[in-house]
């Protein structure tokens, strides 16, 4: 059951004081939705500063991580209402996350001038988000009706990646490092104004929305800056 009334806009006819009561509830999911986005974005950094003098050894074992990784997305679906748990498990699967960028980090750090690409890909990144949120909140165009096409173009763009896994086409890896960019910007608007309006059922899923958002964003800019802005010593 949501945490507060999702119609709550609509639902006048109670008074006053219910509306005052659900805006009071709304802002208080609000707050606790950007806090635990604040306190991913530090476990995400955590977990990819340990990774990265392991690097190689994550990436040796990269599908176990990975079947490690997507157990603790589905569990969290189970124990996401058990307070200390979900936050455990939520902070468990934010923590792997960085672990499994590590290796792109690494890479990008062996580069002429590593460390000014991975900075500006998080700069840029940090711009977008900040832009596609200021956006959501400031038009009046509704983008909670967009869930479909945005699943739709996730699972397309997870194809031609699983397919260029084997191609190794390096101008359709370009091509679909862009297109995530713009998608994830459109899910950024999409997620902010589904927080806003009660689309999700608790500040948890709210939270690993945006945290995905931008660790996407911030992915496909990396290897964007990557490819253009640096050469291999």
């Amino acid at each position: 059951m949501a945490l507060y009334d999702r119609d709550y806009a609509q639902q006048r006819a109670f008074g006053y004081e219910s509306a005052s009561r659900g805006e009071a509830q709304i802002v208080s999911f609000v707050k606790e939705t950007y806090k635990l986005f604040a306190a991913s974005m530090m476990a995400g950094a955590v977990g990819a500063y340990v990774g990265v003098p392991m690097a190689g050894t994550i990436a040796a074992n990269f599908w176990l991580l990975f079947a490690l990784e997507i157990g603790l997305i589905i569990g969290l679906q189970f124990v996401k209402h058990k307070p200390g748990i979900n936050l455990l498990v939520m902070f468990g699967f934010v923590f792997m996350t960085g672990l499994m960028l590590a290796p792109l980090l690494a890479h990008t750090l062996g580069m002429n001038g590593g460390g000014t690409i991975i900075g500006n890909a998080f700069a840029m990144t940090s711009v977008v988000f900040g832009a596609m949120s200021f956006y959501a909140i400031k038009t009046t165009r509704d983008f909670t009706s967009y869930g479909k096409p945005l699943m739709i173009a996730m699972f397309v763009i997870m194809g031609f990646s699983i397919l260029n896994i084997f191609l190794g086409n390096p101008l359709l890896h370009v091509a679909i490092s862009g297109v995530v960019v713009i998608l994830f910007s459109i899910m950024v608007i999409y997620d902010t104004q589904n927080i806003m309006n009660g689309g999700y059922e608790t500040a948890i899923d709210g939270a690993l929305a945006l945290y995905l958002d931008f660790l996407n964003i911030f992915t496909a800019l990396l290897q964007l800056f990557g490819i253009f802005g640096g050469k291999d010593e």
